[in-house]
This record gives C-alpha cells, sequence and structure tokens, in this order.
C-alpha cells in the first residue's frame, strides 16, 4: 500500500499538472477561434475539463516510465486541432496560436504564486498548508517547464510553430516537414541529458522571476 506522503505527493501533482495541460491547449483554441478557425470550439475542446485534454499515452503512460528511468519528466496533452486554411496569414495566425500555449502557462505559474500568498495569509502552520503550498510550488515548476519546453524551436513544439511564423514562407515550409522526426529529436535530448541541460536553467531563471514578482 502507498504510505500517506506518497499519496500526498501524488495529489500535490495531480491538480496542477491537469490544469497546466488544459489552460494550455484551451488557449490555443481560443485564439484559434480568434483568428477565424472554429474547429476546437466546434469539437468541445474549448473547455477546461481536463477530460477532453487528456491523451494517455502522452499524459499518462510516458510521463510514469520516464519518473522511473530520468530526473527529468515530460508529457504532452492531445493537441487541440487547428486548421490553418481558416486564417488569413496562415504562418503568423498559426505562430500567435502556437504562443498562446506558453503563455498561458507563464500566466498560470503566477497563478499559483498568487495561491501560495493566500494560503499564507489565510492558514497557520499545519499540515493543511504544508500541502497547499507544496502543491502550488508544483503548479509553478510544471507551467515553466512546459513553457519553456514548447518554446524550443522543434516542430511540431510551439515553439517550432513560432519559429515558421517568422521565417520567409520558403523557408519556413521545408522546416516544418521537420515535424515528422521531432518528437524522436526531444525524446533522444530527454534520454541523453542533454534535454535537461538545456532547459533546467532557463526554467530556474523563471522560477526565480515568478518568486521575486510575487515575494515568495
Amino acid at each position: 500500500m502507498l504510505q500517506v506522503s506518497t499519496v500526498q505527493q501524488i495529489a500535490a501533482w495531480v491538480m496542477p499538472v491537469l490544469l497546466a495541460i488544459t489552460v494550455h491547449e484551451t488557449a490555443h483554441g481560443w485564439v484559434a477561434r480568434r483568428f477565424g478557425d472554429k474547429t476546437a470550439a466546434m469539437l468541445g475542446r474549448l473547455t477546461l475539463n481536463p477530460i477532453k485534454h487528456i491523451d494517455p499515452m502522452g499524459t499518462v503512460v510516458v510521463p510514469l516510465f520516464l519518473a522511473m528511468i530520468s530526473p527529468f519528466v515530460m508529457g504532452w496533452a492531445k493537441p487541440v486541432p487547428v486548421e490553418p486554411r481558416y486564417f488569413k496569414s496562415p504562418l503568423v495566425d498559426m505562430a500567435l496560436v502556437a504562443v498562446a500555449g506558453p503563455v498561458s502557462n507563464f500566466f498560470m505559474a503566477c497563478i499559483w504564486a498568487m495561491f501560495i500568498k493566500l494560503a499564507y495569509l489565510s492558514l497557520d502552520m499545519s499540515q493543511s498548508l504544508s500541502f497547499l503550498v507544496e502543491m502550488g510550488k508544483n503548479g509553478i515548476i510544471i507551467n515553466i517547464v512546459l513553457m519553456v519546453l514548447n518554446l524550443l524551436p522543434i516542430p511540431p513544439l510551439d515553439g517550432g510553430r513560432v519559429v515558421a511564423g517568422v521565417l520567409p514562407p520558403r523557408i519556413a515550409l521545408p522546416y516544418m516537414q521537420l515535424e515528422r522526426f521531432g518528437m524522436i529529436i526531444i525524446l533522444l535530448l530527454l534520454v541523453s541529458g542533454i534535454l535537461g541541460k538545456i532547459m533546467w536553467p532557463i526554467v530556474m531563471h523563471f522560477v526565480n522571476i515568478v518568486s521575486v514578482m510575487f515575494g515568495l
């Protein structure tokens, strides 16, 4: 049987992870609709219901497997469908849709920071306060990790789509062809430890920024 402390640790991660992926994907769909693509809305993906965004492999199986073999865990949600043919400027509009996800994660990190401040103001030192603070810290970490990871300039990550949006079309289209190899590249970087060495200093830099902003 799982010990109480283990159950609490798992519980302190579940809510931040589910909210992080849900808000991230909903942000993509919301911005896409602003640019004329109602696909996500018609499919019921503009929702904060995490069940609509969970990918069994990317949200459950892969993170659990990586947690057993690597100190750096990654995963993904079910991508919100986006149809660039509805956009007036497909490459540029797609870049803005892509960047909406990481931006939403930064704002979510800030919300978790405010959550921690409110917990300290509302509760005395207790087990409940310790749990809520731990959950808030996890919320900051997971959202900053998702933000930094998704901004890497590797298709199909959001950063790859942002890069494609600023490149000349004659270069952007061949660049996006790398998407078929993107996940293989990311997994190789992860298993080799290179991904963690690239990302972790950036992640901690933004975690420190959020902490300073809210006096944590």
